[in-house]
């Protein structure tokens, strides 16, 4: 049975990054959720941290995202967020309300300590680092994250990127287990 995840921005931020997860997701592993506001916050902040990055590019990577994960979005969770109201930080009530209302047993995060355990465990949920929770994936099945990376490198043209290079970034981005796992 797969099960349910929300990403939260932090982990859509990174662009090798984001590319995995949502190769993950279509691969059948997890069913990847967010919402609007997360969408909203990954993007805000990827234009005013990167002019550099063309806007009407990133709205087309946003609105891909979406037509790439069928019933990615959660709606109607705000109400849910004051079940969470002593959360450390307030900003990410709404996370962990999507992930109530999506039924997801895991919140993917860079900030765990915006995720408490005593908040999520009385609900079936924990906050698993991106890095934990796809090794988490490749315990699984290794197959379909090499052919995930594998795609990945496929895609680059200009200039093109070999697996290596793929995995050298999504080292960079903070993720050296699994980049060390792809790599045996």
């Amino acid at each position: 049975m797969v099960f349910t995840v929300v990403y939260d921005a932090n982990v859509l931020y990174p662009s090798a990054l984001r590319d995995l997860l949502v190769r993950v997701a279509q691969s059948g592993l997890v069913h990847a959720r967010w919402t609007v506001a997360i969408l909203d916050e990954t993007f805000r902040n990827l234009k005013a941290n990167r002019p550099d990055l063309d806007g009407s590019k990133l709205d087309r990577t946003r609105k891909l995202m979406c037509d790439a994960i069928p019933d990615c979005l959660v709606t109607n969770y705000e109400p849910l967020e004051q079940v969470f109201a002593g959360s450390p930080d307030a900003g990410d009530t709404h996370v962990m309300a999507a992930a109530l209302k999506a039924q997801a047993q895991v919140i993917v995060t860079k900030n765990l300590k915006h995720f408490p355990a005593e908040l999520l465990e009385p609900w079936g949920m924990e906050a698993k680092h991106p890095d934990d929770f796809l090794m988490d994936q490749f315990h699984l099945d290794a197959v379909e994250l090499h052919i995930a990376v594998r795609n990945m490198s496929e895609t680059f043209r200009n200039p093109p990127l070999d697996v290596n290079d793929v995995l050298k970034r999504l080292e960079d981005e903070g993720l050296p287990q699994i980049s060390a796992a792809l790599r045996r």
